[in-house]
């Protein structure tokens, strides 16, 4: 894993919508995992939530594809890293939200037993909760990427 760039844009830039979270209905992760439907906030909520956001920080990072699920994994740990070290600066409402599902854990245990192992840990999907990413980045899909997004303040 290896950060590409980090930015920050105005919140004013992220379109929220049901179309994203309709998405996730075909994706095998939904349903099963604490950050994705329908375990996470609804797209309406985003919407309301984002009014109270002036910045967010998005962020680009390159992954190998062989080793995708570990890669991930130390992106969603950088991400709750970032969160952490923003809430020490006096960001205090600061959260990220993941690239796709969770997967902290080698083995979920929530896909078992609808436990999870992390609640404290675990954030919602860009996707699951309406944002649309297609509308702050051009998503290229020939890249070997993922985005996390940290709301700041």
């Amino acid at each position: 894993m290896k950060i590409v760039w980090e930015k920050e844009i105005p919140t004013s830039s992220i379109k929220i919508s049901p179309r994203p979270v309709w998405k996730c209905r075909s994706c095998p992760s939904y349903g099963k995992s604490p950050s994705c439907p329908p375990y996470v906030p609804s797209w309406k909520e985003t919407k309301e939530l984002l009014k109270h956001y002036q910045t967010a920080l998005l962020i680009k990072f390159t992954i190998k594809p062989d080793k995708f699920e570990e890669e991930k994994r130390e992106i969603l740990r950088y991400l709750l890293t970032k969160e952490q070290e923003l809430f020490k600066n006096g960001n205090f409402y600061a959260i990220a939200f993941f690239p796709g599902n969770c997967n902290l854990c080698e083995e979920c245990e929530f896909e078992k037993s609808r436990k999870c192992k992390m609640p404290e840990k675990v954030r919602p999907s860009i996707d699951a909760i309406g944002i649309e990413l297609s509308t702050i980045v051009n998503l290229d899909f020939s890249e070997s990427v993922l985005y996390g997004l940290i709301l700041i303040d």
